[in-house]
């Protein structure tokens, strides 16, 4: 979780790309197709696994408070992508040429931007 927490402050705080045009929290959270848990359906279904329907623990709020307080997760660095891809391996690119690969941590791959995001 604070890996993700991670991905969310990074891209709150990155001042170019496609993310550069989302300047706060929230607005990190709600653009459109970016976080499943921020959704009511994924494909045309209904996600029961969205914000509205969790009761956050006080474990959530701790790394809440620990990234807005400004938390980082070393491990996943300046990364603004993650995705879990259903195999032991994480592809190298993501995505395209925006992201190289930085780190798995558990099912998760986590990307840091290339130059080439910053063309965005």
């Amino acid at each position: 979780m604070r890996a993700v927490a991670t991905v969310i402050m990074n891209r709150v705080e990155t001042l170019q790309g496609e993310y550069g045009r989302y300047p706060t929290l929230r607005d990190v959270i709600f653009a459109p197709s970016q976080f499943d848990c921020a959704m009511t359906t994924i494909g045309g279904k209904e996600n029961l696994q969205n914000l509205y329907n969790m009761n956050p623990t006080d474990e959530h709020y701790d790394i809440a408070n620990w990234a807005i307080g400004g938390g980082k997760l070393g491990a996943v660095g300046n990364a603004l992508w993650y995705y879990d891809p259903f195999s032991p391996e994480c592809r190298q690119n993501f995505p395209n040429s925006s992201g190289t690969f930085s780190t798995r941590i558990g099912k998760h791959c986590f990307y840091t931007p290339t130059q080439d995001y910053y063309l965005t």
